[in-house]
């Protein structure tokens, strides 16, 4: 039987990311994430709840997590869950999941200015979309015929 551990997050830091190292030097960065749900109850009125989920992001995606998000800044999160068990101080066994995250992408501006997001990627041109520059060019696409196409 085949197994699939995936998750698919987005919500907003609950915290300002916090940036460790390894002792390989690998970038470890850790915060939370707060989702919402909101729905109608029987009675007709408006409910919310929110979970709290830990995240932990590696390597590069870690410094830039830590360099561009503080706390209350969106993101959108893909990554597996992941068990982690430890003994706390007092001799109990603890546990929880927590998600380690294999993708993300940041959502909505810059702090205090609207547009595009920071780190946004542009999308791949599509098959129904021109890739050819000269030919948009020789189409009467530019817009000069003077223009450098880069």
């Amino acid at each position: 039987m085949a197994n699939l551990n995936k998750i698919f997050l987005m919500g907003n830091l609950t915290r300002d990311p916090q940036l460790s190292y390894t002792p390989t030097q690998t970038a470890v960065v850790d915060f939370g994430l707060a989702v919402n749900r909101r729905w109608k109850g029987k009675d007709g009125s408006n409910k919310e709840e929110t979970c709290f989920v830990d995240c932990q992001a590696f390597g590069r995606q870690a410094e830039n997590i830590n360099k561009y998000l503080t706390k209350g800044r969106p993101l959108l999160v893909e990554g597996r869950l992941t068990f982690n068990s430890w003994t706390a101080q007092d001799g109990s066994r603890r546990s929880k999941h927590r998600v380690t995250v294999e993708q993300f992408q940041f959502i909505g501006g810059p702090v205090g200015q609207a547009g595009q997001a920071a780190g946004a990627e542009t999308a791949e041109p599509t098959s129904e979309e021109p890739q050819d520059v000269d030919a948009q060019q020789q189409n009467g696409n530019a817009a000069g015929s003077d223009d450098i196409p880069f």
